[in-house]
């Protein structure tokens, strides 16, 4: 269940940033050509690939129980990150976030931007925003794979769940040749903010020196605390958000 769990959660937040990421080179592709866009993307990938070799070994000589309180530390801030935004956005106080909209402004941008060469590459605007895009995205799905992977001693494991979304994203990207508006993102955001929180929270307790009931079968338990406190947050948000947007509301709160 915990391996099942784990390349799980890697799968759908790897799946989030390369959603994100696809969308840039995409709009930078389309717009002003792929000779650029994708060295920018071979960049950004040795890069990411420097500094896997660089942290991932490295952590095999944190003692256990540090690396897990640690990790979990890590896996709280953002999972509480994801999920606070997930919130927001699922109780109307936040607006969704929206690929086609993202990928409009970035073709606007990548169209109206000139066009400079530098050393080996033809368009420095195309190659930058590809790498950036890449590396700033694929960064996070770096720490996923090497906090997950170390924390549980299934590296390959992460990395297997890394690539499939990476990889099913890619394919599905180039297939429709435009932004995977039909991805539920923001509800993919929400589950991963959960499965992140919930991570954190199991981790860190573990390398605190705390037992869970039952060991790793705690953690589905855990995940299904950290879902139900999530959905009636969103409910009292919304209610709250309601209750202010209501007709006379003003009036009331000024009497």
């Amino acid at each position: 269940m915990g391996d099942v769990l784990l390349v799980l959660a890697v799968f759908l937040a790897c799946a989030v940033e390369a959603t994100e990421a696809l969308t840039i080179v995409l709009a930078v592709g389309v717009s002003r050509g792929w000779r650029s866009a994708v060295q920018g993307v071979i960049a950004g990938l040795v890069l990411l690939a420097v500094v896997v070799v660089a942290l991932g070994p490295a952590l095999t000589y944190v003692p256990l129980n540090a690396l897990r309180l640690l990790v979990g530390g890590l896996l709280l801030v953002f999972g509480l990150g994801w999920l606070r935004k997930a919130i927001l956005r699922a109780s109307g106080l936040k607006s969704l976030h929206d690929e086609e909209a993202i990928y409009a402004r970035e073709v606007v941008a990548a169209r109206a931007a000139g066009r400079t060469g530098k050393l080996f590459v033809s368009d420095w605007y195309a190659f930058t925003l590809s790498f950036k895009g890449v590396v700033l995205e694929g960064l996070e799905v770096v720490f996923i794979v090497i906090t997950f992977g170390a924390n549980q001693g299934r590296i390959a494991l992460a990395a297997l769940g890394a690539a499939l979304a990476v990889g099913l994203v890619t394919v599905a990207g180039f297939a429709v040749r435009g932004p995977l508006a039909r991805v539920p993102e923001n509800q993919l955001k929400f589950a991963v903010g959960v499965l992140l929180t919930s991570f954190g929270i199991f981790w860190g307790a573990e390398g605190a020196g705390a037992q869970w009931p039952g060991g790793d079968a705690a953690l589905p338990v855990v995940i299904v605390v950290v879902l139900g406190t999530a959905l009636g947050l969103t409910a009292l948000v919304r209610r709250s958000g309601d209750r202010q947007s209501a007709p006379g509301s003003a009036l009331r709160a000024t009497s």
